[in-house]
């Protein structure tokens, strides 16, 4: 599986992706700095990991979204190319376009870090393959503006088409996100964003392996 990771000034959780890709794929991802305007044809994957792309001024997102590098990701994405995008990464996708929605401050408007519980409401994507629909994960937040929003139309096509890929349960919706959504997936099925960092939560040292199998759905995908 030939992998990339895109890195944007601020973004901080690249290192992180990137050796969690690195530990499920047995290959080191590209690292594909954000001035870059083409990607590699044969790219299985690209991933847009979390961080504070340009401190965040502007919206969560919105300066990353225009960076020359995106042009190059949203053709991969036409072309079927499997793209991920984490926390800012996901907050990047929606302001590109490829993802429907908007995130918004949180309903605290305060910054959370701390662990929540998903459950997998669609188990047939490339990301949650290896899980069953309905099974429970643990995963850290941490984010201001992690509270998505959808319009009544838009929000109902997500839920009737099954593109509600992660929710939160059991109390842990830490943004007021509406429907508890935490992660959805673009209609083509080849373009997913989350809020949560599953990179954060795959080995011993990290307290707990809960997502592990997402990235060996990728592999297996």
């Amino acid at each position: 599986m030939k992998s990339a990771v895109i890195v944007f000034p601020g973004i901080n959780r690249d290192r992180d992706m990137a050796m969690a890709l690195a530990r499920f794929t047995g290959r080191a991802p590209q690292m594909v700095w954000q001035t870059e305007t083409e990607l590699a044809p044969d790219l299985d994957l690209v991933v847009l990991p979390g961080g504070f792309s340009y401190g965040d001024y502007l919206r969560c997102g919105a300066i990353a979204a225009r960076a020359p590098v995106m042009a190059a990701v949203r053709d991969a994405a036409r072309r079927g190319v499997k793209v991920l995008g984490v926390c800012n990464g996901f907050q990047i996708l929606i302001e590109a376009g490829l993802l429907p929605g908007a995130l918004m401050r949180n309903a605290s408007l305060h910054f959370v870090c701390r662990r929540v519980h998903l459950r997998v409401e669609n188990n047939e994507t490339f990301l949650t393959r290896k899980l069953g629909r309905g099974d429970i994960v643990q995963a850290p937040v941490a984010h201001g503006d992690g509270n998505y929003f959808a319009e009544p139309a838009t929000l109902r096509a997500l839920e009737d088409e099954g593109r509600v890929v992660f929710r939160y349960v059991d109390g842990t919706n830490p943004n007021g996100s509406i429907n508890d959504i935490a992660g959805i997936i673009n209609r083509d099925g080849n373009v997913i964003g989350l809020m949560p960092h599953p990179e954060n939560m795959i080995e011993g040292l990290h307290g707990r392996t809960d997502c592990a199998p997402l990235f060996e759905s990728l592999v297996s995908a």
